[in-house]
């Protein structure tokens, strides 16, 4: 019996080119993809560049261009590997992308109105040069168990210890090599156990 199927890949980020564990994955879904049609199902094979997140944003300024240029030079340099390594996606598009837009504000929005998004003020290591809040790659200091010095924000390489990157002693900024401060910022979380008992229905009836 003919099925509908939806097949992606990991998407690629946009602060750099195609690397040879990408192409794996998506050689082997291309693959994949072509046999289910010759087996006669209907198939939509989706992918798309990962266009938002601090990395796009450090690189460009490492490149001096603006990241939304950047982004669309990596869309045309990914789009080319893809070609000549014959992965033929049905759509091929970018997280940065109107639709996209669109549907993660109608997803918000609904989730919101069910009760289903909650606020509160978590604590962040800052970079008081650079004028920004840092992700865990970015971060170095004194490891809390072993003291180890200059391990990452978020494990010591030394001891195997695993932390939160505010448990650093005397964290620093990769980037600039400024000494890190505290300060608190507004998340946003979905409240996943408010929806365990419809997810196990849900699971235990899918085909």
């Amino acid at each position: 019996m003919s099925r509908r199927i939806l097949v992606t890949s990991a998407l690629p980020y946009a602060n750099g080119p195609i690397h040879i564990g990408h192409l794996l994955e998506y050689v082997m879904a291309d693959t994949w993809v072509r046999f289910m049609r010759m087996a006669g199902h209907q198939i939509h094979f989706v992918c798309a560049d990962d266009a938002h997140g601090t990395p796009i944003m450090l690189e460009a300024q490492k490149r001096k261009i603006d990241p939304e240029e950047m982004v669309v030079q990596m869309r045309k340099e990914h789009l080319a590997d893809f070609t000549n390594f014959n992965i033929s996606f049905d759509n091929y598009h970018s997280t940065h992308s109107e639709e996209n837009k669109k549907f993660s504000l109608h997803f918000y929005t609904k989730l919101q109105e069910a009760g289903l998004i909650s606020t509160r003020s978590v604590v962040q290591l800052y970079d008081p040069q650079l004028g920004q809040f840092l992700a865990d790659r970015y971060i170095r200091g004194i490891c809390p168990r072993c003291k180890a010095k200059d391990q990452t924000g978020d494990n010591c390489e030394n001891c195997s210890a695993t932390y939160d990157a505010t448990k650093l002693i005397e964290p620093r900024s990769v980037l600039s090599g400024a000494k890190l401060e505290f300060r608190e910022s507004m998340h946003y979380f979905f409240a996943l156990p408010k929806c365990a008992e419809f997810l196990q229905s849900w699971l235990s009836t899918a085909n």
